[in-house]
């Protein structure tokens, strides 16, 4: 059974222009690459969670902000290495220079026995829509179509 996450695209209206807010992974692999990495907060499910309290869960996580927004429902998608991603649009503002991550731990360089702790996100970003679509995770870009449709984009 394939991986399953649940995350947040949240959207705000500036200028009349809508915006989504991505985030970039932290961590040594992901430190030079910048289009098809960046994704929208989201997280792998815990025993007996609903995909909106993981969802709501990873979005404080990731960003250190909880969000009470009302959740509409963007259905899944499925990532090139065969996760599914059950994904929500909200509607929010927030501070993306200002966001606080969690960590994780790794073994950095590999095989030194040196662990290091990383930003599970090392930044987010409020993008318009074309500049969003050049720089999520490729499969995810169907989500930004989604909220795009019921929005009224």
């Amino acid at each position: 059974m394939p991986a399953r996450s649940a995350g947040v695209l949240a959207f705000r209206r500036r200028g009349g222009t809508l915006e989504v807010l991505l985030v970039h992974p932290g961590g040594p692999f992901w430190r030079n690459k910048d289009a098809g990495a960046w994704s929208i907060p989201k997280g792998e499910f815990g025993a007996g969670e609903t995909a909106e309290a993981v969802a709501r869960r990873e979005f404080a996580e990731e960003l250190g902000t909880e969000l009470s927004a009302p959740l509409i429902a963007l259905g899944e998608i499925k990532q090139r290495g065969g996760k599914v991603v059950e994904a929500f649009a909200a509607e929010t503002d927030l501070d993306a220079e200002a966001i606080v991550s969690n960590d994780f731990e790794l073994e950095w360089p590999p095989r030194s026995g040196r662990l290091q702790r990383f930003p599970e996100v090392d930044r987010a970003a409020w993008f318009d829509l074309a500049e969003a679509r050049a720089r999520i995770n490729p499969a995810q870009a169907a989500l930004i179509d989604r909220l795009v449709e019921i929005s009224g984009g």
